[in-house]
C-alpha cells in the first residue's frame, strides 16, 4: 500500500516514544527514522515523547543517551520532548473520571490471590488473565485501608474493531480483552493508560 493512501486528510502527527530503561539500539532508531520520514513525507509534526514512568529502571543517563542518538541521527523534533512522568496528574485523572463514569472499577485482589488465580489458569491450560472477581462487587466489601488497583471494566459483549492503515480492519471479540489495570495501587499509572492519555493529548494520528 502506497503512503499516501494511509494517511488521511488530516494533518499527520507521529511520535516516537522510546522508554529510558536501556540506551537507544538499533530497533529503536529503526522505529524513529520511519515515524520521523512518514511525517516529513507528508508534511505533518514529528512528536518525540520519554516514557520513563518505570520509575526504577529509567535513568537520566539513558535519557541523554537516546536525545544525542536521534540528535546523531540528524532527527528534529517540532516540539520540545514530553517526558510521561510529569504527565500523571493528567493520566490519574483520566483514570478517576472512568471509575465515576462506571467505566472502571476497584481491585482489592492481593498478589497472593492474583498468583493463585494465574497458577489455577496456568494448571488448567486457559489463556492468563483476570478473573472479574471484583468487577461487579462493592468496593464496601473490602477490608477497611486495604489498598487496590483500577481496572478498566472492558464490555463484555460485542466486538472492538480497529481500522489499521496497514492490517485493515482488525476486529476483536470484547470477551476476550483482559480488564487492564490502569492504576497501580500506589496510584501511579500503567503504560497502557499513559500512552493513551499521550497519544490523545498530543494529537497522534499514526503510530
Amino acid at each position: 500500500m502506497a503512503s499516501d493512501s494511509i494517511a488521511t486528510a488530516q494533518q499527520v502527527v507521529t511520535r516516537f516514544a522510546p522508554s529510558p530503561t536501556g540506551f537507544l539500539h538499533i530497533g529503536g532508531a529503526r522505529t524513529a527514522l520511519f515515524n520521523w520520514l512518514f511525517a516529513r513525507h507528508h508534511g505533518g509534526k514529528a512528536l518525540l515523547r520519554i516514557e520513563d514512568t518505570d520509575a526504577k529502571r529509567s535513568t537520566q543517563d539513558a535519557i541523554d543517551k537516546i536525545l544525542e542518538g536521534l540528535d546523531w541521527l540528524g532527527l528534529d523534533y517540532d516540539e520540545t520532548p514530553v517526558f510521561q512522568s510529569q504527565r500523571a496528574d493528567r493520566h490519574r485523572a483520566v483514570a478517576l473520571a472512568l471509575l465515576e463514569a462506571g467505566h472502571a472499577y476497584k481491585c482489592f485482589a492481593t498478589s497472593e490471590e492474583l498468583e493463585a488465580m494465574r497458577a489455577e489458569q496456568r494448571a488448567a491450560k486457559q489463556p492468563m488473565r483476570y478473573d472479574g472477581r471484583w468487577r461487579d462487587r462493592d468496593p464496601g466489601e473490602a477490608p477497611e485501608g486495604a489498598p487496590f488497583t483500577v481496572r478498566l471494566k472492558t464490555p463484555t459483549e460485542g466486538e472492538t474493531a480497529i481500522d489499521d492503515a496497514v492490517q485493515g480492519r482488525v476486529t476483536v471479540q470484547n470477551v476476550e480483552i483482559d480488564d487492564y489495570v490502569l492504576l497501580r495501587a500506589d496510584s501511579t499509572p500503567t503504560y497502557m493508560l499513559a500512552v493513551v492519555v499521550d497519544d490523545h493529548d498530543m494529537g497522534v494520528t499514526h503510530v
